[in-house]
């Protein structure tokens, strides 16, 4: 019989050491090294004999091979095919809608040659047998979207199982009334809502048990982090238990064709909580963001197999749960609202993410600071990019900044990371620097370089036929970019440098 040996993990970097430490060798970070207990036997299948208990050989392995029917069937040993005669699964080029065309798109679409209906018309949704990890900081809203798209599934016919490990089945009984979702209480539209089933539990065993009576098209576990294996001493949450339990499920919607929503906890610096290992095994890593003092919420997805990559979908928080932007349409209209009348530190700038493009105002602020001590602060912004444009204005703009507090925000709340933005930025810290504002209907965008010089951006037509659409009358773009053709109503104006930039300045 083999000997189990202990090692300890990094819940910070996944590092694997032999001897239990204060501090971890790899990464530096203290009290972060968790035990685990490893059956050597288990690695002859790794996706089936984990520690004797894992899906081949415990329960949730007897449990999945006993579904059978509806496609349900246990997995065989894997045969190498050439390329030409792998067939395409079927699942992949289908999609199950919610109805929430924001978080459809987030998920990903089909390519139109792909469509199941042969007319070529992509459809978006999530994927059957597709694993999704979601993750946001607490009170964001992870929850309530995740319930209003179980109701609108369960709506259209798709049957889903919410597995809520942190409350009681009353108290999602009580969120979805709250939120006014129709079918979940009283006689009026019941049926609609008969496929959508509720359980309160934390034990893997018996959340795959219930699965197998239910047989449902769509799992969400609410949170994954409070899940836990009975044969794993590990406590609920730590790596050992995170590791196991997620690629359990992870394989059991491989084996299934049942979509798995995993939602995460996220830890002090915004990253998902756990090893690294969650966001590889699954097929698409989803960030919620916002700030819970501003009504726009984003959800970004890092990481997906079935669709683009940093696709963005647009909500607002309202008393009725989330509402969605449709094509950005909130943000945009704050940007083009502020744009009539002309502020100095104000610029509009066309962001593009994943495939959507989006207008967000910049804004900045500078103020009397004390020199060698000045700040820099940043909100929805890179602080590190910010302070790259400050250099960059006193080197090649000649503004004296040294002594000067600046602070750079992006409004409406959604994070800006791209480099095209820095054109919009540095106007912005120009004009308020300056007291001079940026004509009411114009934008910016475009790369800065540290040499002064503005580069060209990639997407160029998508941004300026955006502009145009929301009334943006110039757009101050790099003079080597490539023209726009085809887009009326806008006026580009090319700059090469910086100071060509600030000449635009009123």
């Amino acid at each position: 019989m083999a000997k189990i040996k202990t090692v300890f993990n990094c819940r910070t970097c996944g590092a694997v050491h032999a001897r239990w430490n204060g501090r971890c060798p790899d990464c530096g970070t203290w009290d972060s090294l968790e035990e685990e207990r490893i059956d050597p036997a288990a690695k002859q299948d790794p996706q089936r004999g984990l520690g004797g208990g894992g899906l081949g050989g415990g329960q949730v392995g007897l449990a999945i091979a006993s579904m059978g029917e509806d496609g349900m069937e246990g997995g065989g040993a894997a045969v190498a095919l050439p390329m030409s005669q792998v067939a395409p699964e079927s699942n992949l080029s289908r999609r199950i809608s919610s109805g929430i065309h924001e978080l459809d798109r987030v998920f990903g679409s089909s390519m139109a040659s792909e469509s199941a209906d042969g007319k070529g018309a992509a459809r978006s949704g999530l994927v059957p047998g597709s694993a999704v990890l979601i993750g946001g900081e607490p009170g964001i809203g992870k929850s309530t979207l995740l319930l209003q798209a179980a109701v609108r599934w369960a709506r259209g016919g798709t049957r889903v199982l919410y597995v809520t490990s942190e409350e009681s089945a009353e108290q999602i009984k009580l969120r979805a009334q709250r939120l006014g979702e129709p079918g979940v209480g009283g006689a009026a539209g019941v049926a609609a809502t008969d496929e959508l089933f509720v359980l309160a539990d934390t034990n893997l065993a018996r959340i795959v048990e219930q699965i197998r009576k239910v047989r449902p098209g769509i799992v969400i576990i609410d949170s994954i982090q409070m899940i836990y294996k009975a044969d794993v001493s590990a406590a609920p949450g730590s790596v050992t238990q995170l590791r196991r339990c997620a690629s359990e499920l992870v394989y059991l919607a491989k084996l299934s064709g049942i979509a798995v929503l995993l939602v995460g906890h996220v830890t002090k610096q915004g990253n998902l909580a756990g090893p690294r290992l969650l966001e590889h095994v699954v097929d698409a890593v989803v960030y919620f963001e916002g700030d819970r003092y501003h009504a726009h919420r984003v959800v970004r997805a890092v990481k997906n197999r079935f669709g683009t990559t940093l696709e963005i979908g647009l909500f607002e928080m309202t008393g009725r749960g989330l509402v969605e932007v449709p094509e950005g349409a909130g943000v945009a209209a704050v940007a083009a609202g502020a744009g009539r009348e002309a502020r100095p530190g104000s610029v509009v700038c066309p962001i593009v993410t994943g495939t959507r493009c989006v207008l967000i105002e910049l804004q900045a602020l500078t103020a009397t600071g004390f020199l060698g001590a000045a700040k820099r602060k940043s909100s929805g912004l890179d602080p590190n990019r910010l302070a790259m444009l400050v250099a960059v204005l006193e080197q090649h703009a000649q503004l004296r900044l040294a002594d000067r507090d600046i602070f750079a925000s992006s409004v409406g709340g959604l994070r800006v990371v791209e480099p095209a933005s820095d054109l919009a930025l540095l106007l912005a810290i120009a004009g308020a620097h300056h007291r001079r504002a940026l004509d009411p209907l114009t934008a910016a965008v475009g790369e800065v370089g540290l040499g002064g010089e503005i580069r060209p951006v990639t997407q160029l037509e998508q941004r300026v036929r955006e502009a145009s659409r929301l009334g943006f009358k110039r757009l101050i773009v790099p003079r080597t970019a490539r023209r726009a053709e085809g887009v009326k109503g806008i006026e580009l104006v090319a700059a090469k440098t910086i100071d060509e930039a600030i000449e635009q300045l009123g």
